[in-house]
C-alpha cells in the first residue's frame, strides 16, 4: 500500500500568498518492499480540513486519476483571492491507499490587488519611518499583511517586526517586475489601539553609491516608498482594512544612510522608542506623500525569504593598536555584525569587514565604487549603558571585522536566502568532504534573491557564474522555487531585440559592457533543461519558450562564419590575471552556443514545440571543428594562442562536439597534458567544471583523481593549505574575492563520479549509479532528497570485495553500474527483483526499480 508524504503545494510546504491560478501540487509516494509504483491518485481540496472526504470535499475533487505523476498535477478548482485552501491525496498501486495528513495552501491578493492603497513616502534625511494607528474593536478570527518596500521595508506590528525575514522583499528589476509579500498577523493584533509601521532601506531600488554597473543611474531608481494592504477579518463577519495613504505619518529614523557596497550608518541618539507602538505621539511627524508606482507589476514573492541562518562568534579578538581590534569569526561567511558595546553618548564605533587581513588593518576596498568606505558599519552610541545593534538594509562578505572608537562585543550574522539543503556526502577521503563543504557555504554565502558572484565585491547576477556552478548548486540544495525566480529576472532583463545582459538583473548595464559573452547568458536555456532534469517542470519550460527562442534568434543572427563571437571566455585560469585565458574566445562562445542550441531542442521536444535548433547545432560544430581542431595533432587550439589549452579540449568532449574518430585522440591528449604539467589543471571558470568528469568519461579517472587531490598550485588543495574555507575566485593566492563558486565545481565530479550519482532526466525520472572514480578513495556516500523523493548511494571497498548499496525512490528507475572484472563477480539483493544483468566497461550494468538494493562486487 502507498503512503504519500511530503505534500506541497508549489514547492513549498503550507505556502502564503500563492499568487497562481492553478497551483501545482505535489507529494512523495512511499512504500514497503521493491518494484511499487503508483498506478493513479486522487486529490481532494475543502474550506476546512474536517471536510476531505469525498463525500463532504466542498472545493474540488479530482476524482480517480489513472497517473503515476507524483508532482506537477494542476489543482483544477475555483481559486479566490486571500483564501485558504485544505488538501489531500491518497494513492493507488495494486490497492488504494490511505488518505495522507492535510496541508494547505493559502492565495495571495491574485487579480484583486492592493485595492484602495498607493505607493507612499517622503522627503527625509534619513531612512523613512511610516506609522498608521488603527483600532481592533471584536475577536479577530485571521489577519494578513500584505506589503511591499522598495528597496527593503522592515515591517512591524505593535512593536513586533512581522516576520524573521530580512532584506525583504526580494530584489527584481523593478521596472519589469515588483515582489509583494503576506504575513500572517493575526496574533499581532490586540484589542483596542494598534500600530503598523515599516522602516525603509535603499537596496537596489534607491541605490545611490556610485558604481560601474550604474546601479544609482537604473531606469527605477528613485527614494525608498512602501505600498501595504492589511486586511482584518473577524469572526462576525466584518472585514476592515489598513491601506498605505495620506493618513500615514512619516519622518526621518536614526538609520543616517544604508548601502549595499558601503555599509550602514546608524545614530542611536535618533532612535526613537516605541516608534511602532500604540500609544506614541506622532504629532510632529510629517503626513506621507503619495509617490509615483514603479512601473513592474505587482506579483507575490514565492521564493524563500532571506533570513538570519546562523549566528557565529569571534574565535579571536586582538588589539591590533591601541583602540582598534580585529576579530576573527574563524570562517568566511556572508552577512553582517550585531553589536554589543558600553559608550558614552556620541561615540562612533566603526565596523569595517573584508575577507583578509593586512599591515594590521582588515582589507576593505572595491574599485568598482566610488570612494574610500567599503563595507563599514557605523553605529553612534546613545550613552544609555549596554547597547546592541544590526544593520537592516545591507550585508557584507567578510571573515574579519575591525573594531574601532571602543571595545565592543561582536557576533557574525550569517545571512542567505534561506533554501534548504537536500544532499549529505561522506567519504574515506577527507579533502573530497572539504571540498563539499566549502561550497556548499560558498553557494549559500551568493544567495540572496538572485545568485551572485561574490558577497564582498559585486553582488551581481553574473549569468555564467549560474552557468558553470547550477548543477552542483542544484545537487546541493532546494532550488526549485529560487530558480523559478531567478529564471524570470533573466526574462524581465531581455532586450526587445531579443539580447540578454550578461548580468541579472541588470540596471542596463551588461548589454554592451563585458558582452557579448554567449558563455554567459546561455545559462538561459541551459538553466531551464537543469530545472526539468531535477524538477521535471514543464511548466517552467512552457512559460519561457518565447523569451528563449527570441534570446537564440538574437545570438544565432550574430554568428558569423559558424562560430559565435564572445569577449569573455575562460574566464580566470591559472596565470593571467584578471582577465580571460589567451585562446581565441570563439572557441569557447560556440561551444556554449552549440549546447544552448541542443538543450532548447530538447525543451521544445518535452513541451511539443517544433524547432531547428538541432540543424542549427550541427552548423556550430561544423564550424568550430572546421576552425579549431587539428585533426593531425588530435587537438583544438586557435591561432591566438597555439600552447594546450585544456578547456578548448574538455568543453568540446563536454559537448559531444568533437567527431567520432577523434574523440579517444583528443581525450588522449587533453589526459597527457595534465599529467605533463605534473597532474596539474590549467582551466578557468568554464573549463574547471568539465575537465574531471571529461578525463574520468574516458577512461581517466585515476588522472582526474590526482588533479582532485594537488596540493600545489593550481589546485583546491593549494587553497586549503592556505587557510582556505570557501572556494576563491582565482588560482593565485592574491585571490580578489574568497568567497566565489565558479572555480568550486569539483564538486559536481566529487557527487557524480566519485559517490557515483548521476541524475539523468525528467524530475529524476531516471538515474545512473556509477562510481567510475574510485582510486584513492575507499568509500563514498551520498544521499539526496529529490522531488520523488530519497535517492542515496554508498559503496565501500574492502581488499578486493565492492559493497554498494542504492536506494531508489518510486518513480525512478536506476542504472546501476557494478564495478567488476565480470558479471559472475557480482551479487544482487533482491536478485528475483534485479532482472538480467549487461556487461560492458568494467561494469555490470542491472536497471532497477524502487527499493533498497544490495551489490557485492569480488573483482573491483
Amino acid at each position: 500500500m502507498l503512503t504519500p508524504r511530503s505534500l506541497k503545494t508549489e514547492y513549498a510546504v503550507r505556502p502564503l500568498g500563492v499568487d497562481v491560478n492553478r497551483p501545482r501540487f505535489s507529494w512523495v509516494a512511499t512504500a514497503p518492499g521493491y518494484g511499487a509504483a503508483q498506478t493513479a491518485y486522487q486529490i481532494l481540496v475543502a474550506s476546512a480540513p474536517e471536510l476531505l472526504t469525498p463525500e463532504s470535499a466542498d472545493v474540488w475533487d479530482s476524482g480517480k486519476v489513472d497517473s503515476a505523476r507524483t508532482f506537477g498535477v494542476e489543482y483544477d478548482g475555483p481559486a479566490a483571492a486571500r483564501t485558504r485552501y485544505h488538501w489531500t491525496v491518497r494513492l493507488w498501486d495494486d490497492q488504494v491507499g490511505k488518505w495522507a495528513a492535510p496541508e494547505w495552501f493559502e492565495t495571495g491578493l491574485l487579480d484583486e490587488g492592493f485595492g484602495a492603497a498607493h505607493w507612499i513616502g517622503g522627503a527625509t534625511d534619513s531612512a523613512p519611518l511610516l506609522r498608521r494607528g488603527f483600532a481592533i474593536d471584536g475577536t479577530v478570527r485571521r489577519a494578513r499583511l500584505y506589503a511591499s518596500g522598495l528597496g527593503y521595508a522592515d515591517l512591524r506590528l505593535n512593536g513586533r517586526s512581522v516576520s524573521d525575514a530580512v532584506l525583504d522583499p526580494g530584489f527584481t528589476a523593478y521596472d519589469r517586475t515588483v515582489l509583494y509579500t503576506t504575513h500572517d498577523v493575526t496574533e499581532l493584533l490586540q484589542s483596542g489601539d494598534n500600530v503598523v509601521g515599516a522602516e525603509l532601506g535603499r537596496g537596489f531600488f534607491g541605490l545611490t553609491s556610485v558604481n560601474v554597473w550604474r546601479w544609482h543611474d537604473a531606469p527605477w531608481t528613485a527614494d525608498p516608498r512602501l505600498l501595504a494592504r492589511l486586511v482584518v477579518e473577524y469572526d462576525d463577519g466584518r472585514v476592515d482594512e489598513v491601506v498605505t495613504d495620506e493618513t500615514w505619518r512619516i519622518t526621518g529614523g536614526p538609520t543616517l544612510s544604508d548601502s549595499l557596497y558601503t555599509g550602514e550608518t546608524y545614530d542611536a541618539r535618533r532612535a526613537l522608542p516605541g516608534w511602532d507602538t500604540a500609544g506614541y505621539d506622532d504629532s510632529s511627524w510629517s503626513a506621507a506623500a503619495v509617490v509615483e508606482a514603479p512601473k513592474g507589476k505587482l506579483t507575490a514573492q514565492a521564493h524563500e525569504p532571506i533570513r538570519v541562518t546562523e549566528t557565529v562568534d569571534p574565535v579571536e579578538v586582538t588589539e591590533v593598536r591601541p583602540g582598534v581590534w580585529i576579530a576573527d569569526f574563524g570562517r568566511t561567511g556572508a552577512g553582517w555584525t550585531k553589536l554589543s558595546v558600553t559608550a558614552p553618548a556620541g561615540t562612533t564605533i566603526s565596523l569595517t569587514h573584508g575577507e583578509t587581513v593586512a599591515d594590521g588593518n582588515v582589507e576593505a576596498w572595491n574599485v568598482h565604487v566610488d570612494g574610500d568606505r567599503i563595507q563599514r558599519d557605523e553605529y553612534v552610541a546613545a550613552g544609555n549603558g549596554t547597547e546592541t545593534w544590526e544593520p537592516r538594509f545591507s550585508y557584507k562578505g567578510f571573515r574579519y571585522v575591525q573594531i574601532e572608537g571602543a571595545p565592543a562585543d561582536v557576533q557574525m550574522r550569517v545571512v542567505n536566502s534561506d533554501v534548504p539543503g537536500v544532499t549529505r556526502f561522506t567519504s574515506s577521503q577527507p579533502p573530497y568532504e572539504q571540498f563539499e563543504h566549502a561550497m556548499r557555504r560558498t553557494i549559500l554565502s551568493n544567495l540572496h534573491g538572485i545568485p551572485t558572484d561574490t558577497p564582498y565585491f559585486e553582488k551581481n547576477g553574473w549569468t555564467g557564474d549560474a552557468q558553470v556552478g547550477a548543477p552542483t548548486m542544484l545537487a546541493t540544495l532546494d532550488l526549485a522555487r529560487f530558480f523559478t525566480k531567478w529564471l524570470g529576472d533573466i526574462r524581465d532583463s531581455q532586450a526587445d531585440t531579443g539580447q540578454l545582459p550578461v548580468i541579472v538583473p541588470s540596471s542596463g548595464w551588461g548589454f554592451t559592457d563585458l558582452s557579448p559573452a554567449t558563455e554567459w547568458p546561455t545559462v538561459y536555456p541551459f538553466l531551464l533543461r537543469e530545472m526539468y532534469r531535477w524538477y521535471g517542470d514543464e511548466r517552467l519550460l512552457r512559460e519561457h519558450w518565447e523569451s528563449l527562442t527570441r534570446y537564440l534568434a538574437w545570438e544565432l543572427d550574430r554568428v558569423e562564419d559558424g562560430l559565435s563571437v564572445s569577449v569573455l571566455g575562460d574566464w580566470l585560469p591559472p596565470g593571467f590575471g584578471n582577465g580571460p585565458a589567451p585562446e581565441d574566445r570563439r572557441l569557447t562562445g560556440t561551444a556554449y552556443l552549440y549546447r544552448a542550441v541542443v538543450v532548447a531542442a530538447e525543451i521544445g521536444e518535452v513541451i511539443g514545440q517544433p524547432n531547428d535548433y538541432r540543424k542549427a547545432a550541427a552548423e556550430l560544430a561544423d564550424g568550430l571543428n572546421r576552425t579549431f581542431l587539428d585533426r593531425s595533432a588530435g587537438r583544438y587550439r586557435s591561432a591566438e594562442d597555439p600552447d594546450y589549452r585544456q578547456t578548448s579540449n574538455a568543453v568540446p568532449l563536454a559537448f559531444g562536439i568533437v567527431p567520432d574518430d577523434m574523440v579517444a585522440q583528443v581525450a588522449a591528449g587533453l589526459a597527457a597534458d595534465v599529467e605533463a604539467r605534473g597532474f596539474h589543471l590549467n582551466t578557468g571558470c568554464l573549463g574547471v567544471g568539465v575537465l574531471l568528469p571529461v578525463l574520468t568519461a574516458h577512461g581517466y579517472g585515476d588522472v582526474a583523481t590526482k588533479v582532485a587531490l594537488q596540493r600545489s598550485y593550481p589546485s583546491w588543495g593549494y587553497w586549503f593549505d592556505l587557510g582556505a574555507d570557501t572556494m576563491w575566485e582565482k588560482w593565485e593566492d592574491d585571490s580578489r574575492s574568497r568567497n566565489h563558486y565558479f572555480q568550486g565545481t569539483v564538486v559536481q565530479w566529487i557527487f557524480e563520479n566519485v559517490a557515483g550519482l548521476r541524475v539523468v532526466d525528467a524530475g529524476c525520472e531516471r538515474i545512473v549509479v556509477r562510481p567510475d572514480a574510485r582510486s584513492e578513495v575507499d568509500s563514498a556516500s551520498i544521499r539526496t532528497e529529490t522531488i520523488r523523493g530519497r535517492v542515496a548511494v554508498s559503496w565501500k571497498r574492502t581488499a578486493r570485495v565492492l559493497s554498494l548499496e542504492v536506494q531508489v525512490p518510486i518513480g525512478t528507475t536506476a542504472a546501476v553500474h557494478v564495478p567488476s572484472a565480470a558479471t559472475s563477480d557480482v551479487a544482487a539483493v533482491p536478485q528475483s527483483f534485479a532482472g538480467e544483468a549487461t556487461y560492458a566497461d568494467g561494469y555490470t550494468i542491472y536497471t532497477v526499480p524502487a527499493g533498497q538494493w544490495h551489490f557485492t562486487s569480488r573483482s573491483a
